[in-house]
């Protein structure tokens, strides 16, 4: 067993892509034609995105993302969390919590992407 991707439901897949483009680098892999799903060129394993339509058409019902409420994080591990924040806030990102280092001596901040979904960026472990 392989974990492949994550995927995050969200209302607008192309706009998604270019956020985490600006907001942290990333590269679209693959966009589907008609826009409803799209991956990020991110290592190993993928993130990715589905429209909320498409799910909708699937029968399901997605929920909106809530930063304040999360039940989950994306971590992006960066050598330098202020600049990252920097960034990430210049492209849309909300603040969420600022840089701080934690008593284990990884530096950790947060921000909500443009959907509500909270994104940690933090230096790597170890």
């Amino acid at each position: 067993m392989q974990f492949g991707y994550t995927i995050l439901y969200v209302p607008d897949v192309p706009a998604t892509l270019k956020f985490y483009e600006a907001a942290f680098g990333f590269k679209t892999r693959f966009l589907a034609e008609g826009g409803d799903f799209g991956e990020l060129e991110t290592g190993s394993t993928a993130l990715a995105f589905c429209s909320h339509s498409l799910l909708q058409q699937m029968g399901k019902t997605p929920q909106v993302a809530d930063p304040d409420k999360a039940s989950s994080e994306i971590a992006l591990c960066t050598p330098d969390v202020a600049a990252a924040l920097a960034r990430a806030l210049a492209a849309g990102a909300t603040l969420k919590h600022p840089v701080e280092t934690m008593s284990w001596g990884q530096t950790i901040a947060y921000v909500a992407d443009i959907n509500g979904f909270l994104v940690e960026l933090c230096t790597p472990m170890g």
